[in-house]
């Protein structure tokens, strides 16, 4: 029997047919792709800033209360009222600039992401700011979410990090630096973080129960990505054994 030609070209098509679309599930994707807010880009913000000169006399006001804090371009203005990321879905508000009453609350949180949070992850990008009482509840904030008093915002990291990465960068710089900031570093999915100045805090998912901070579980040698571990199987109580059956009493013979 004759040896057969092999069409290397033809088997090199086969593999990367094959592989490739495999290669792509297995590579780690930006998350900041995932995580932009749907509606609230920066040509829809110049949209609704055209909208009516009531809204563009409040963004000027906001953005000239930022130069004189000294806290101005630290993050987009088009960003900063980037309101919640369900602002669809609970019929509010795309963007809004926060009452005034609650600037001050930003001043810090603003100087905290320019001075250790851009040094630890490069630029973010600011995907969720102020939310009003109505929004946050429909968005499922907390009560005493720090948005409502506009001390916090979400951030995602513009170069593209994994998540191992990012809670390897921002939990050593939280532990240096958040203290003495006041500051708050929470989790969510992806690479989305949370950063305020209102009370030193770190929360997550992570951990054995699924209820702990990355950078609790980093510090004690575990993985902070390793699943929660499944709830304990409750154990059943053994049946108790009857006594046996008695045999019945004979009646009397009359």
């Amino acid at each position: 029997m004759g040896l057969q030609w092999i069409d290397l070209a033809n088997i090199d098509r086969l593999m990367r047919r094959i592989f490739l679309p495999l290669l792509a599930f297995a590579l780690p994707v930006p998350a900041a792709a995932q995580e932009l807010p749907v509606g609230q880009s920066e040509a829809e913000y110049d949209a609704w800033l055209a909208s009516s000169p009531d809204v563009r006399g409040q963004v000027l006001s906001f953005e000239s209360w930022q130069q004189a804090a000294g806290v101005r371009n630290v993050i987009p203005t088009w960003q900063l009222v980037r309101t919640a990321s369900m602002w669809r879905e609970c019929n509010g508000p795309r963007f809004e600039v926060p009452p005034f009453r609650l600037w001050p609350g930003m001043v810090d949180t603003l100087r905290f992401i320019r001075d250790h949070v851009k040094a630890a992850v490069g630029e973010v990008e600011a995907v969720s700011g102020y939310r009003n009482p109505a929004l946050n509840a429909c968005a499922r904030g907390s009560e005493r979410s720090a948005h409502l008093d506009f001390f916090a915002l979400d951030l995602i990291p513009k170069q593209p990090l994994t998540r191992r990465q990012l809670f390897e960068r921002l939990c050593p710089m939280h532990s240096r630096e958040g203290r003495a900031a006041n500051a708050g570093l929470g989790f969510y999915s992806f690479t989305r973080f949370h950063i305020d100045t209102r009370s030193f805090r770190r929360y997550g998912s992570a951990g054995p129960q699924g209820n702990e901070s990355p950078c609790a579980v980093l510090e004690r040698g575990e993985d902070p990505l390793a699943p929660p571990l499944p709830p304990p199987v409750p154990a059943v109580a053994p049946t108790p054994e009857l006594p046996p059956a008695q045999p019945a009493a004979e009646k009397p013979q009359g």
